[in-house]
């Protein structure tokens, strides 16, 4: 068997006013997928649990058939792992945002997604020259405004603390998202335990945000960034604290099948990783042909070739309907056109969560799933289609061997 699984990171939606009231998936132009999900089986998902709208981390996680119902490790360690940082237990790692603020109240969480890779590590390159009180600390700039953080002290640290981001909250231990006001203000870290390593994790947490704060306030980056009128990214947004590595059954020990991952994001990688799938990357993410060419060199039997597209979740964030349906368009023309003629391979389509324009943020709506069959409903891929399908609604974790066991 061969088989391919795409995960479109938060496409869903709901319907917009400025599009007719229908949802960026069904306004876009999409021949290619409405091909594949004429020939394929339709359904609705919750990737994790019902009520909860999540991070990515866990929603792949569980979209990949792995389930945490206690011990999870955390959306910091999985990006510490993907981004190449040491990672040991008792460490505490977290992922950060290099964020825009006033004080301590939040101008802008992404600094105007405008942050440059090259600004992003200059102000790394800041930040390394903070000292803390009894530890020390790795920050890295992942992608652009994107950044994780890792601190080791002398005693085994506990992830048993709050977020400084007020825009998540941690549920059963990895990261929700939560609606914020528009007026936020960068929270304390608080520990939730009364145990040492939690009261020190937190003391840690606030003394690094402080100090960040003040070298970025001094940074030539952020002095140039204000000169040339853009918001100056002078704090850094912390969450999702782990402090453990996780064990966990590999992909093949789970499925008995080699499993291939076409992924650039740190928190994907870091997956990737950790169930020992192959990785294959492409020079430049946002090429979509490119991405549809090493998709088809890795598709052989024996293997499962999961591809994670970041595109519509951005234009979500942004409330950008348009943007977010001309890049479910650049999708279909770029990935799916090649993939419709790829010949015999079980495939599976969906989302690791929805991002609804209307309200700029991930939701715990369900999502549309599409899964290859002999006998297809005959619908398009959208969030309407998807729930009147054959397949009705499926939990997250029960997607992928429903794509692998599929008729």
């Amino acid at each position: 068997m061969k088989a391919g699984y795409v995960l479109l990171d938060g496409c869903g939606d709901r319907p917009v006013p400025g599009l007719n009231y229908t949802t960026p998936l069904e306004a876009a132009f999409t021949p290619n997928l409405d091909r594949l999900a004429s020939r394929s089986k339709l359904g609705t998902v919750t990737t994790v649990a019902r009520g909860v709208a999540p991070e990515s981390d866990i929603a792949v996680f569980n979209m990949l058939g792995y389930s945490f119902e206690s011990g999870y490790p955390g959306r910091g360690v999985v990006e510490a792992v993907g981004s190449g940082l040491e990672m040991r237990d008792g460490y505490l790692a977290l992922r950060a945002n290099l964020a825009s603020a006033k004080g301590r109240r939040i101008l802008d969480r992404r600094a105007g997604r405008n942050l440059s890779q090259d600004e992003a590590e200059r102000l790394a390159l800041d930040l390394s020259s903070i000292s803390l009180r009894g530890a020390s600390f790795e920050f890295k700039a992942t992608v652009s405004y994107r950044g994780v953080l890792v601190i080791r002290a002398g005693r085994p640290l506990s992830a048993a603390v709050t977020n400084t981001d007020p825009a998540y909250a941690r549920v059963g231990g990895f990261g929700a998202a939560k609606e914020t006001k528009g007026s936020d203000t960068i929270l304390k870290c608080r520990p939730e335990s009364r145990a040492e390593g939690a009261v020190l994790a937190a003391e840690l947490v606030n003394e690094f945000t402080s100090k960040a704060q003040a070298v970025l306030d001094r940074s030539e980056v952020n002095r140039d960034r204000v000169r040339s009128g853009k918001l100056p990214a002078n704090s850094v947004l912390l969450r999702d604290a782990g402090d453990h590595l996780p064990v966990l059954p590999s992909f093949e020990e789970e499925y008995g099948m080699k499993g291939t991952a076409l992924v650039e994001m740190p928190a994907e990688v870091g997956i990737a990783k950790m169930l020992g799938m192959k990785m294959a990357t492409v020079k430049d993410r946002n090429d979509m042909a490119e991405k549809a060419s090493l998709f088809a060199s890795e598709l052989r039997e024996g293997t499962l070739v999961y591809v994670h597209i970041k595109g519509p979740d951005e234009f979500g964030h942004d409330g950008d309907a348009r943007g977010k349906k001309r890049s479910i368009e650049g999708i279909d023309r770029g990935f799916f056109s090649a993939c419709a003629d790829m010949g015999d391979f079980r495939l599976g389509v969906s989302c690791d969560h929805a991002t609804p324009c209307t309200i700029k943020m991930h939701s715990a709506d369900p999502v549309p799933l599409l899964v290859s069959a002999k006998k297809g409903d005959g619908m398009r891929f959208t969030e309407p289609s998807a729930a009147r399908g054959s397949l009705g609604h499926l939990k997250g974790k029960d997607v992928l061997a429903r794509v692998l066991g599929s008729d």
